[in-house]
């Protein structure tokens, strides 16, 4: 039993509910369209809760591998579940878990395929090959944090409206977006603290590869553009009539305090009293705004405003 639940932490599950709002987010959309199955909804949130713990335990898997781990200064935010290097968990145990769970999420990527249709296929195997070459691959190549704002923001989100609706639309790209750049934040500000053991280890985090200064101005670009977005496309529909994003979206609003917060962080990366705390925000951050986005459809649905 003891041997489960250290399975179960490695795939960091306090880190998991960013899934869960995807799922409730994507699902939303669908259902302002007229598209909800219950049990479709809730067996794909549960494949990208495989999905994400099995990224989780495979970067542990090659972190420990390449030495990161061993000198990366770990916060509540950053550097791994930690288990490896404690000896807690076996090396191969980790790549167990990854595999594991990588292969039950496609077990029910391939029944959605049957079920819902086989346009399913090339979003699932741009999602694997994100999955799978992140840590090895992507993370030694410039900018590598637009693969897990497109596979675990972006993609996830058109997942969960195409086995709904069984179709893409433009309305759930353009929809999508915000999330993309929300979790490509989530990933660029976490690797602040990590900047020097990522440099021994080889990788080219943006951070690493255009400093910290640098990676701070993108931060704070990415984040003022998710507004920026919500605005555009709330003020599209306001203008064609016709739903682009709902004027309620503009609640996700009720979260600058927290984006303000990230974002002073972020000129803050010497002060680690003060990062830490900014790392918090920004997942408060990405968290509630994709979770007032999903609200917005809801209300939108239920008292239209457009």
């Amino acid at each position: 039993m003891a041997g489960l639940l250290l399975w179960f932490k490695e795939t960091r599950p306090q880190f998991l509910s960013l899934s869960v709002v995807l799922t409730f987010f994507g699902t939303s959309i669908a259902w302002y369209y007229g598209f909800f199955d219950l049990g479709y909804a809730l067996l794909a949130g549960f494949g990208l809760l495989l999905t994400h713990g099995s990224s989780n335990a495979i970067n542990d898997y090659f972190d420990y591998r390449s030495g990161i781990d061993l000198n990366v200064e770990r916060t509540p935010f950053s550097g791994g579940s930690g288990l490896i290097p404690e000896g807690k968990l076996p090396l191969r145990h980790a790549l167990w878990v990854g595999i594991a769970t990588s292969l039950a999420a496609l077990a029910i990527g391939i029944f959605f395929v049957i079920a819902r249709g086989w346009q399913l296929i090339p979003l699932l195997v741009v999602a694997i090959l994100c999955l799978v070459l992140y840590t090895p691959v992507i993370l030694r190549t410039c900018w590598p944090e637009w693969s897990p704002g497109l596979g675990l923001g972006i993609l996830p989100i058109m997942g969960f409206y195409f086995v709904q609706t069984g179709k893409y639309d433009w309305v759930i790209l353009v929809a999508s977006v915000p999330s993309g750049i929300l979790v490509h934040n989530l990933l660029l500000l976490n690797e602040f603290p990590d900047v020097e053991a990522d440099r021994k280890g080889g990788r080219k985090t943006t951070p690493v590869v255009f400093g910290m200064e640098g990676a701070g101005r993108l931060f704070r670009i990415a984040t003022i553009a998710v507004y920026v977005w919500i605005v555009g496309c709330v003020l599209a529909t306001i203008v064609t009539g016709s739903v682009v994003m709902p004027v309620y979206s503009l609640l996700s609003f009720l979260t600058l305090p927290w984006a303000v917060k990230a974002m002073k962080g972020s000129k803050q990366y010497m002060d680690r009293e003060k990062l830490v705390p900014a790392l918090g925000s920004n997942v408060m951050f990405i968290l509630i705004t994709q979770f007032l986005l999903g609200a917005a459809y809801i209300l939108e649905k239920v008292h239209p405003l457009s």
